[in-house]
């Protein structure tokens, strides 16, 4: 489901179809949705988020990469012109490791995301993240500390 072909969506169709792929976690795919140019970041968690798709897909992996399980429920969908917000529960399932018990965390997230043709050029994220922070298995956490950057 590459979004280098040439047929024009909607922005709401083009949010829908990368959901589509970024929670079956076609890496190479889900870059596809992306330019040099844009930006995609957890509000709260790092200002400056990461910018063109080799650093947004490096990381989305840091985190749902490691992840047993990965899916979506979504709740409601806005879509105004280039604008679309998504109302979403993420489901993260972390399998037994480290001598610690499998868990799974019902995350909601509202994903704010502006389009541009068939591009997502800016993507920020707003969720509860003590949530994550308080119920992810302590290995997850010393993963993500390590950080996505190389």
């Amino acid at each position: 489901m590459s979004n280098s072909n040439h047929t024009h969506y909607t922005a709401r169709q083009v949010v829908e179809r990368y959901w589509d792929t970024h929670f079956r976690r076609e890496w190479e795919n889900m870059a596809t949705f992306f330019t040099p140019e844009s930006h995609y970041t957890d509000v709260g968690l790092d200002g400056d988020g990461a910018t063109g798709p080799k650093d947004i897909i490096a990381r989305l992996k840091l985190g749902i990469d490691p992840l047993e399980e990965y899916w979506h429920l979504p709740k409601h969908v806005i879509a105004e012109g280039s604008m679309v917000v998504t109302e979403h529960v993420e489901v993260w399932k972390f399998g037994a490791a480290h001598g610690e018990d499998a868990v799974s965390i019902y995350h909601p997230f509202t994903s704010v995301m502006e389009v541009d043709g068939n591009h997502i050029m800016r993507w920020h994220d707003y969720s509860h993240l003590p949530n994550i922070i308080d119920n992810a298995p302590k290995w997850w956490l010393e993963h993500i500390a390590s950080g996505w950057k190389s």
